[in-house]
């Protein structure tokens, strides 16, 4: 019998126009966009289906919007499929969308807090004061020595490790500038900044850390129904007590996404189904291991040729 593990996307995924289809197919769909609605107090699906694209990329609106796409996604899922999972996992924000469909957040505790982890982020390093860039084809020992001959009292480091050669920095704008110098120095050609906000996954994020460690205070986790491997150590966890704390320590931490898909590969999955708007994980998961099977469900078309595999 083949197992299967859900995996959900992160920042970057977004765009103007997801989850509108599944939402004109399917009731469940409609419904869950509503609740984002209501738990929100503006109009999230509007957003979601007509973006502006400039609105959607603001962090406090993109991750919200992105996690309400990918719970429409896995409830359509869930009822017009036998899948169960055998892991869940969600690259860095995705996390939140995973602790969803486990059961272990509310869907609307998840909408609030991802709201205002985004701002959180944001509010933590001022416009152009941060910066993060992507350094191809070194490999992670290589891109720490970088990073420590870059940072010159700044900060910079590792903050996504999303499949083999494909490394992705944060810091400081300027010892990150001096990461790419230096990189291409190297013979690492394909080095550039990244067009986000504000450097996610180092250690200027930790005011948003502290602020978020508040906000999910007010949170009930409950008990979950398939383990999360976790961003921040690359293991599933099954422990509701131990979700707050890991999702405190993911914002200044690296998403070990490589090392996520090839302990669910070791642990006998082949099986991987992304869920939720664009297929950058189903990308990634091909680059980490060429026999692993993935397909995405952000659509009604999606939705009919994963229930005609199960």
């Amino acid at each position: 019998m083949q197992s299967y593990a859900f995996i959900f996307p992160g920042q970057g995924s977004q765009h103007a126009g997801m989850g509108k289809d599944l939402a004109d197919n399917f009731k469940t769909a409609k419904v869950a966009f509503e609740e984002a609605d209501d738990a929100l107090g503006f109009s999230l699906s509007k957003l979601c289906f007509e973006g502006p694209e400039e609105d959607l990329k603001l962090t406090a609106n993109t991750q919200p919007a992105i996690l309400a796409a990918s719970v429409a996604a896995f409830r359509v899922l869930k009822e017009e499929s036998p899948l169960v999972p055998s892991f869940v996992a969600g690259h860095s924000l995705g996390e939140y969308s995973a602790l969803v469909a486990a059961g272990a957040l509310d869907f609307a505790d998840a909408l609030r807090t991802v709201r205002a982890r985004g701002s959180y982020m944001q509010d933590a390093v001022p416009v152009g004061v941060g910066a993060m860039a992507a350094i191809l084809g070194a490999e992670a020992d290589v891109l720490k020595e970088i990073c420590a001959e870059a940072a010159q009292g700044e900060v910079v480091s590792p903050a996504n490790f999303n499949s083999p050669g494909q490394i992705v920095v944060a810091g400081h704008t300027g010892a990150v500038t001096r990461a790419i110098e230096i990189a291409k120095a190297k013979g690492f050609r394909k080095a550039m900044l990244l067009p986000v906000s504000a450097p996610f996954h180092c250690a200027l994020m930790k005011p948003a850390a502290d602020r978020l460690a508040q906000t999910l205070e007010a949170v009930q986790v409950h008990a979950l129904s398939a383990p999360v491997v976790s961003n921040v150590e690359a293991k599933p966890n099954s422990d509701a007590a131990r979700v707050k704390p890991l999702l405190v320590e993911q914002v200044c931490a690296p998403v070990l996404w490589e090392q996520i898909i090839q302990n669910i590969v070791a642990a006998g999955v082949t099986n991987f189904v992304e869920i939720g708007p664009g297929k950058v994980l189903a990308g990634l998961v091909k680059r980490i291991d060429k026999e692993a099977a993935c397909v995405n469900v952000q659509d009604a078309a999606g939705v009919k040729a994963i229930t005609e595999v199960a």
